[in-house]
């Protein structure tokens, strides 16, 4: 499915021209209509040349957060992105583990953070394999958070 660029109506994927409003479709003006997916804001080539940068976040927590902010010098806003996003899921980890600590002594809250500890670690890796991709995807659950825009 795509959707028209001037008046967002879903269309067929072999459709040449909008049937709502006689728009041309060629590949260049169908834009993608998930509003998390930041991947056309950035640059090719700033993508392709900063992805291995992008990914360390993802693969080790906030050291790779600090190692990827310095490989890339504020230069790279595609690994900005990602550095972000990465803060995002390691502030939610962090404050789910001291909700767990502080209420310890209840059974149910330990193994609900358990449960969510483990949904961040597989949104990391969804969000990793995004920037194999060179996609720019803010991570479910988080995504909705308005920190650190």
């Amino acid at each position: 499915m795509k959707f028209c660029p001037k008046c967002g109506t879903q269309l067929e994927d072999n459709v040449t021209f909008c049937s709502n409003c006689g728009t041309s479709l060629n590949a260049a003006a169908v834009a993608s209509n998930d509003p998390f997916d930041h991947t056309a804001e950035f640059d090719a080539k700033d993508i392709s040349d900063n992805k291995v940068i992008a990914m360390l976040p993802y693969l080790m927590g906030l050291l790779g957060v600090i190692v990827a902010a310095l490989l890339a010098k504020g230069e790279s806003q595609y690994v900005s992105f990602h550095i972000r996003q990465a803060l995002k899921l390691n502030i939610v980890s962090m404050l789910v583990s001291i909700v767990a600590a502080v209420l310890a002594f209840t059974i149910i809250v330990p193994i609900a953070a358990g449960i969510f500890a483990i949904v961040i670690v597989v949104l990391q890796i969804i969000a990793f394999f995004q920037v194999c991709g060179g996609k720019a995807k803010e991570p479910a659950i988080i995504k909705n958070l308005n920190f650190l825009k």
